[in-house]
């Protein structure tokens, strides 16, 4: 019975990555705190991949692993934490990006010549009355002065994951989860390590707030989450997280007034409730052709 709420635990822990971002930016720089994530990533999925015997792709394996990785770690966290790091509310930023699948959708549409459903233009609409009325509402920064470059990273971390998983789904088929993951990491560290190298201090402060979510991140997020996402898609409940994940920007905005009091007025909060609607009329698959969605491992 309690298999059932596997898909909104997931859920939930995944949006926590917004607000681990948050907790811990205070205490290092964005390339330098992604880094240290993405260092101590990697050697949990070795230790992982030893443990279940998981295979690390070769050859072209590897190579795609790494370009997906690439874009969906390093630009999509990349232009996260720079974003959350210039000021902007968790919640918004995870609803921005949140748009990922519409924006999906509109490419497989532009690319592909595939046909959207009735439903899915509905989303489509939605989602821009949505955002709109968010970006209209009154949320409160955490700074001010860098709204536009925080816009601006926010945009290239939503086409890094549009891409991404458009690019996973096309060239890592097959590929084994947790061995394609240690790819991943490996070319988003070696993405930030320059990053921080030539453009930050590079100073830690090992405070207990910055360890905690650092162990958070790769330990919560990063092991327990895709843990669960493997038993999912071993017990064909993929299609659930799917059907489920138009919930993480407003779980997110959620979690950011409980630890961070980020508060938006009620024009925002029928913006978040639109553009959860339209996420999921989008993602939504009619029972018939309802598909598992293993990409969704390489989010976070």
């Amino acid at each position: 019975m309690a298999t059932r709420f596997i898909p909104f635990i997931f859920v939930i822990l995944w949006s926590s990555g917004f607000i681990g971002a948050r907790y811990g930016l205070p205490y290092a720089e964005p390339a330098t705190f992604l880094e240290l994530r993405m260092l101590a990533n990697i050697a949990m999925f070795l230790i992982l991949a030893a443990v279940l015997r998981a295979r690390l792709p070769t050859g072209k394996a590897l190579g795609h692993s790494m370009v997906a990785g690439l874009l969906i770690h390093g630009f999509y966290l990349g232009g996260t934490y720079q974003a959350i790091s210039l000021g902007m509310p968790a919640g918004l930023c995870s609803l921005l990006v949140g748009l990922q699948p519409i924006i999906t959708a509109v490419l497989m549409v532009g690319i592909y010549k595939t046909q959207m459903r009735l439903m899915q233009w509905l989303g489509l609409a939605l989602g821009f009355i949505g955002i709109s009325l968010v970006l209209q509402g009154n949320m409160v920064w955490q700074q001010e002065g860098h709204r536009e470059a925080a816009y601006v990273f926010t945009l290239f971390a939503l086409l890094g994951i549009t891409l991404g998983t458009l690019y996973q789904k096309r060239f890592c088929q097959g590929v084994d989860l947790i061995g394609g993951a240690v790819w991943q990491y490996v070319a988003a560290a070696l993405l930030f390590a320059p990053v921080a190298l030539l453009t930050e201090s590079r100073v830690v402060q090992w405070t207990p707030e910055f360890i905690f979510a650092l162990v958070w991140l790769v330990v919560v997020l990063s092991g327990v989450a895709i843990l669960l996402l493997l038993y999912m898609v071993k017990h064909g409940e993929s299609a659930k997280v799917a059907s489920t994940f138009y919930l993480a920007p407003p779980m997110t905005a959620f979690q950011a007034w409980l630890m961070f009091d980020e508060s938006f007025d009620q024009i925002g909060a029928v913006g978040f409730l639109l553009a959860a609607i339209a996420v999921y009329l989008v993602i939504r698959q009619p029972k018939k052709s309802a598909q598992s969605m293993p990409e969704l491992q390489t989010q976070r």
